[in-house]
């Protein structure tokens, strides 16, 4: 496997998810990242990758045998229709509901929906809106 492009600077580099069925989760991930435009990028006979995201069965070599634990990963949208289409690509490929498409509370703008994927993993795709600021100048204080 080989990245097509090195992004620096980022807080994550790459995630990799263990899965128990692969083909469903492969079903799941197609539907969802189609629906905002990030392709696979490239798979083996135990494994696909899309983007920063490597998704593999229990027995690949790099899994050791091992799945992961429940995640909750939020993949960025251009705008709600795509936070939507994400949505019902993602109940097409397999996902189960999790919060439909709807402003939330988080900060003034933020559009989101919420979808299990195969393995109960929180997949959310989300549109910041018109009131945010670029990721540089946004501080956040706890």
């Amino acid at each position: 496997m080989e990245a097509q492009e090195l992004y620096r600077g980022r807080l994550i580099d790459h995630i990799h998810l263990v899965v128990k069925d692969l083909r469903a989760s492969r079903r799941f991930y197609e539907a969802v990242l189609g629906a905002l435009d990030v392709p696979i990028g490239g798979e083996g006979d135990d494994y696909f990758w899309c983007d920063e995201l490597f998704v593999s069965s229990a027995d690949s070599q790099a899994a050791l045998g091992k799945l992961t634990g429940r995640h909750h990963l939020a993949f960025q949208a251009r705008d709600h229709a795509m936070v939507e289409a994400f949505y019902k690509a993602g109940l097409a490929g397999g996902g189960k509901d999790n919060g439909a498409p709807g402003e939330r509370s988080y900060h003034p703008g933020y559009y989101a929906a919420f979808l299990l994927d195969p393995d109960g993993n929180n997949i959310e795709a989300v549109h910041h809106g018109p009131h945010t600021r670029s990721a540089a100048s946004v501080k956040i204080t706890f």
